[in-house]
Order: structure tokens, then C-alpha cells, then sequence
């Protein structure tokens, strides 16, 4: 008993220390670029990068119970698109009300999560290997439905202020904050809730740590498993539905990228990818860092390449990180 107390307790530490070495990196670049450009401090710019980092967030919130879990999702990003596909189809080419549309995108990610994590559960097909098929399956149905061609919302403009509207400037004059910035975060609280006060959250955790040990104490390996694949497909689902409500239209052709960049958060936010080891905060924390360091690059003039190899490097330094505080 005193040794699982002393575990819990390093594993606290552990999860606290990686988020506070997160939030820590983030002040810095925050303090960084605000100091080597103005135009990064105006609030315009903060909140830019705030509704930058809402779809990439809500993916990356779905990515962290998957690498907890102790597998990857490689589809988050298509199965984006073709939940946004989906509400477009509903919306303006069926007519359906906007609430119908918003479900439908909804669950176009949650079965698309459920057939994952039925491959990988029941028919032993690799996470990597399942997820990827599913990558190109959703961008194949994305772009057959579509007819290859964008869904504009024009005709609906109520789905669009569901992202782009703002509640708090109809509270508090002037601040004018995205509703998608508050979709992320009480998505955020609804994953926090899950993985933390849920028995979905805590054999989340076992499964990861030790998905053996967890099939003999008697856990339904299995259910729990797609449950999980499962929850990550709503994520992605919500994620659909924000980029579209976003961009006024769902494109087909977007997607590819996303599930690098919501993988990238996860890491940096301190999730071990060897599984077992998370939290939410963390991925958050994770997101902020990739769309600050993005935003702030782009404002110095720096060129996409070379962002591109900055988020690569910074990942890569995370995942070492982990490595060496594992060994201890």
C-alpha cells in the first residue's frame, strides 16, 4: 500500500513537472516575440493565435487518449475533412436544420473512431496500420461525396457564427473572443472530466501502462480499447465541425497535416508515447506552444520551410526529454 502511495505520487510529480516545464516554455516564447516584434503583442494577434489553436486543440484532446491508450491515430486529421464534408452534405445540400448538421458531422467522427478501434481491438490490426487505411478511406469519401468540390455554408449564415461568433463581446463590449476559442476550452474540461473522474479514464491509464496485466485482473480489453478510438473519432468529428463553421465551407481537399500537428501537441505537452502518462492540461499547454511558435515565426518574416523544421526539432526534443526522465 505505501508503495502504490509513493508511486501515485512520483507519477504526480512527474505529470506536474511536464507541465510545468510546458507552460514555462510557452511564457517564454510569448515573452520572446513580444519583444522582438510589436505587432506579435496586440490582442488582434492573441486572439489569432488563440482561434488558431481551437481545431488543433479539440484534435489533439482526442489524440491524447489514444497515446495514453499506448497507441497513435494517424486519421484525426481526414476524418476531420470528411466530418466536415458530412455537415455540409446535411446542411446545404439535404437542407436539414444546422443542429442536424452539427450532429451528423459529429457522428460521422465517432463511427469513424469506432471502426478504428474496432480493427485494433477485435481484428488485431496494428494502430499504425489500421489508422492510416482510415486516413485514406475519409480523404477517398471526402473527396467522393464533395464531387471534389467545396460545401459553402452562404445560404446558412447561423453555422458560421457558431466558431466565428462571439458571446463574451455581447457580454463584455470589446472583447471580442471566438466562440471556437470557448468551444476548445470546455471541450478541454469534458476530456479532463473523462480522463480523470471516469472508469473509461482510468483504464485508459491501465491499458496504457500495462494492457497485459489489465486483460488478467479481468478488464474487457476490447470494449474499453474502442472506447477509446471511439472517443478520439468525436473529437475529430467536433474538430470537422469547427473548421467548417471556421471557413464558412467544408474543402475536401484539407486535412492532411492536422493529426502531425495535434500528435505534436500531445508530445510536447508531456504524453509519453510509450503510453500510461498524460494529461489534458498538458495538451493544451502543447497546443498554445506549436500555434504561438507558428504565429510568431510567421510575424519575423521566418519562411514556412523552416517552421516547419523548428516544430519538427522541438518535437523530436520532447519525445528525448521523456526518454531521459523515464530512465530516472
Amino acid at each position: 500500500m505505501l508503495n502504490e502511495s509513493k508511486a501515485s505520487k512520483n507519477l504526480f510529480h512527474s505529470d506536474a513537472m511536464q507541465q510545468i516545464l510546458a507552460f514555462s516554455a510557452l511564457i517564454v516564447l510569448l515573452i520572446g516575440f513580444s519583444i522582438a516584434s510589436p505587432y506579435f503583442r496586440t490582442f488582434d494577434n492573441f486572439v489569432g493565435i488563440l482561434l488558431a489553436t481551437a481545431v488543433n486543440g479539440v484534435l489533439a484532446l482526442g489524440a491524447t487518449f489514444v497515446i495514453i491508450n499506448g497507441g497513435i491515430d494517424l486519421s484525426v486529421g481526414t476524418v476531420m475533412t470528411l466530418s466536415a464534408v458530412m455537415s455540409g452534405v446535411f446542411i446545404t445540400e439535404l437542407g436539414l436544420p444546422i443542429p442536424v448538421g452539427i450532429i451528423g458531422g459529429l457522428l460521422t467522427g465517432t463511427l469513424a473512431g469506432f471502426v478504428n478501434g474496432n480493427m485494433i481491438s477485435r481484428m488485431k490490426i496494428p494502430p499504425f496500420i489500421a489508422t492510416l487505411g482510415m486516413l485514406y478511406i475519409a480523404k477517398g469519401l471526402s473527396l467522393v461525396i464533395s464531387d471534389l468540390r467545396p460545401i459553402y455554408f452562404n445560404d446558412t449564415p447561423m453555422f458560421r457564427q457558431m466558431a466565428m461568433g462571439s458571446i463574451l463581446d455581447s457580454l463584455i463590449p470589446g472583447l471580442r473572443v471566438p466562440n471556437a476559442v470557448l468551444i476548445l476550452f470546455a471541450a478541454a474540461l469534458f476530456a479532463h472530466i473523462i480522463l480523470t473522474r471516469t472508469i473509461l479514464g482510468r483504464y485508459t491509464f491501465a491499458l496504457g501502462s500495462n494492457e497485459e496485466a489489465t486483460r488478467l485482473s479481468g478488464v474487457n480489453v476490447v470494449v474499453w480499447k474502442t472506447a477509446v478510438f471511439t472517443l478520439a473519432g468525436f473529437f475529430s468529428g467536433l474538430g470537422g465541425v469547427l473548421i467548417a463553421s471556421r471557413l464558412n465551407s467544408a474543402q475536401p481537399a484539407l486535412g492532411a497535416g492536422y493529426e502531425l500537428d495535434a500528435i505534436a501537441a500531445v508530445v510536447i505537452g508531456g504524453t509519453s508515447l510509450s503510453g500510461g502518462e498524460g494529461s489534458i492540461l498538458g495538451t493544451i499547454i502543447g497546443a498554445f506552444i506549436i500555434s504561438t511558435l507558428t504565429n510568431g515565426l510567421r510575424i519575423l518574416s521566418v519562411p514556412q520551410e523552416w517552421q516547419i523544421v523548428v516544430t519538427g526539432a522541438i518535437v523530436i526534443l520532447a519525445v528525448y526529454l521523456d526518454i531521459l526522465r523515464r530512465r530516472r
